[in-house]
């Protein structure tokens, strides 16, 4: 039986490791979301086999009917808007099992004294479940902190006590490490008692929420990023110290992809990942900027005209951004791209990696209009291409389109990659008003020489533009 369950694991690895490599393309994305989907079917089956008490069978049979219950109607459901904070939460619910794993086996175990091995000390297994009960309840806490600022619920801005800040999370993992080491002392002895575990718990929890709320709205899809890295470590060692092959495998993966993802987002904005989690930047006060800045105005253009510049554009490059996603606007910008592309006219798709909300936010937005994989390109790969680009059309991208970035120093994001839309013969920035973007800074692209900014709901903006193209 045991040779069964072993190969039945392997299969789900396999399919797990096939899976994740399906996530490395757009085109083979969903192919491989459903092989990694079905791994994890394989690998729920050999732990029941594993189990055997047809009693524990009902529990957790009970428990998965609950779950998808609970979890395919707002999967199905949620807008592409909200996706980010759908990930968050579902990442936070990964992380707070994970904790209450680790719960569960110090209670059964009486404090960890029941815990034995075939061979080997038992203390490794005792500092994994601890590990994993701290980090998992960090990253539980603090992905529903992430959700909330997300959901709009908790304001966007960094929230800090100022300098007390640090000192203050230093003192919350300092007491979650103590209340550790108590309870793994007392695990060689008598037994630790209960209240310091819950006490790990809550520290943890506390030290989850201090974290993310001094971080500001911009540095978001980093925070996901390294909450799902962190999960995914936790889920390994919960399984390192349950025995379960499972559980450290898919968690070694989660948390070596999630690392490494979160390290490539970092240097997308040219920051430390130490420096994004000490919190502070972004998200700040994002009232609405004047038409003019100094001797700085910003032109207005209609859509007839703005359908003029691109009827005679030999390469058009659209910026997608979170604007984009709030209007619903991906379809309409697909439908203008087929009018311009009828006319011979090149239309690309520039792509910066923390665009949106999370990690691949645009990237899935425009594959649900059936935009061309080929048209989407990364940041490295597209900015090569304004300066021989006729027209650019920025549609919700504040952030990741500020020249500040490479021009002014004093700029909160001077030194973070953007895209060089600037280098454009012409730009059209499509937005509702002059507001600031998620960073909550001024974007001198709105005053530039060459821009003109197309004001309105943008689904209602790009629609009319396709109109009067078809006019032409």
């Amino acid at each position: 039986m045991d040779i069964l369950v072993y190969a039945l694991y392997i299969v789900a690895f396999a399919m797990f490791i096939l899976g994740l490599s399906g996530l490395t393309a757009p085109r083979s994305a969903v192919r491989g979301n459903k092989i990694a989907a079905a791994g994890m079917a394989v690998a729920f089956v050999a732990t029941l086999i594993h189990i055997r008490e047809t009693s524990s069978w009902l529990i957790i049979i009970i428990a998965l009917v609950v779950g998808v219950i609970i979890g395919i109607p707002p999967a199905r459901k949620v807008k592409m808007t909200a996706v980010p904070q759908l990930v968050a939460l579902f990442n936070g619910v990964g992380g707070g099992t994970v904790a209450l794993i680790a719960w569960g086996e110090f209670i059964e175990s009486d404090g960890f004294t029941g815990l034995h091995v075939a061979s080997g000390p038992v203390l490794p297994l005792v500092i994994a479940s601890l590990f994993a009960a701290i980090i998992g309840s960090l990253s539980f806490w603090g992905s529903i902190v992430a959700f909330m600022k997300l959901q709009q619920i908790l304001p966007g801005h960094p929230l800090s006590v100022g300098r007390l800040q640090q000192p203050l999370n230093a003192i919350l993992f300092l007491g979650a490490v103590v209340a550790a080491v108590i309870v793994g002392l007392g695990s060689v002895s008598t037994g630790a008692d209960p209240v310091w575990f819950i006490a790990i718990l809550v520290v943890a929890g506390i030290l989850g929420v201090t974290t993310v709320l001094p971080i500001g709205g911009a540095d978001m899809p980093v925070v996901i990023s390294l909450l799902n890295a962190l999960t995914g470590l936790s889920a390994a060692a919960a399984g390192l110290a349950l025995n379960n092959i499972a559980m450290i495998v898919a968690g070694m993966i989660v948390g070596a992809s999630g690392t490494i993802l979160t390290n490539l987002m970092a240097k997308a904005m040219n920051r430390s990942i130490l420096s994004i989690v000490a919190g502070g930047f972004g998200g700040g006060t994002k009232g609405a900027a004047s038409a003019s800045s100094g001797d700085q105005i910003a032109k207005s253009t209609s859509a007839a005209d703005a359908a003029i510049k691109l009827a005679y554009a030999n390469q058009v490059i659209v910026v997608p951004g979170y604007g984009l996603a709030v209007a619903q606007a991906q379809h309409a910008v697909k439908d203008m791209a087929k009018v311009l592309e009828a006319r011979g006219i090149e239309v690309k798709y520039a792509i910066h990696p923390v665009a949106g909300r999370m990690p691949g936010h645009m990237n899935v937005l425009l594959a649900e209009a059936d935009v061309s994989y080929d048209a989407m390109k990364e940041m490295d790969d597209i900015n090569g291409e304004f300066s021989r680009t006729d027209v650019t059309i920025v549609i919700g991208a504040n952030d990741v389109t500020n020249p500040a970035a490479r021009t002014d120093p004093n700029s909160p994001i001077f030194g973070m990659p953007v895209l060089n839309v600037t280098e454009s013969r012409s730009v059209i920035v499509l937005k509702r008003s002059m507001s600031s973007g998620f960073a909550g800074i001024e974007n001198p692209l709105f005053f530039g020489a060459n821009t003109t900014m197309l004001f309105g709901d943008a689904k209602k903006s790009v629609a009319q533009v396709t109109e009067e193209l078809k006019a032409l």
